[in-house]
């Protein structure tokens, strides 16, 4: 039975373990200890199966520029789950509980650049469709989701991840 729980202190290594068998490097590691350490994850949460961390989600703040200094947005990145635990609703767990903890603590919307195949399912769209492009001059793999009914109706413009991405590389 797979547990979604918040990610605790203690746990920065089990954690770091997953996101680089999921992805093969260390780069989103990286991109996670940075946001974490710089207090840049209001939602940071992970799956964890018979006492094991099997997989994580992160989401940090975005902005939108223009758009007003009280919209809040989050970007959601990275996604990991420990490879032998892929293709069983982990992802999709991490991702809709996620989603919900963002809605509830009061963020509007949320972007991510990723498979539209894979993320469709929880509801994001083209980001452009509302007018939302992004540092990474992406269109159809970058998308966004209303957490908050009508938030991005008179929202648009550039979305900017936190510069830890970018110190990261990512």
């Amino acid at each position: 039975m797979i547990q979604i729980r918040e990610e605790q202190q203690g746990e920065c290594q089990k954690i770091r373990q997953v996101i680089v068998a999921a992805f093969g490097g260390d780069t989103e590691a990286n991109l996670v200890e940075l946001l974490r350490d710089r207090n840049r994850a209001p939602v940071a949460l992970v799956a964890v199966s018979d006492n094991k961390i099997v997989g994580h989600i992160m989401f940090s703040p975005v902005t939108i520029t223009p758009a007003p200094k009280t919209f809040r947005a989050v970007g959601l990145a990275p996604l990991s789950v420990l490879p032998e635990f892929q293709r069983q609703g982990i992802g999709s767990m991490l991702a809709r509980e996620g989603l919900k903890k963002c809605a509830a603590i009061g963020f509007e919307a949320a972007v991510v650049l990723g498979s539209h195949h894979y993320y469709l399912r929880f509801g994001f769209s083209r980001a452009s469709l509302y007018g939302l492009g992004n540092e990474y001059d992406a269109d159809e793999h970058f998308m966004a989701i209303e957490l908050k009914h009508g938030a991005l109706d008179k929202v648009s413009g550039t979305v900017r991840y936190s510069p830890e991405f970018k110190e990261c590389g990512c």
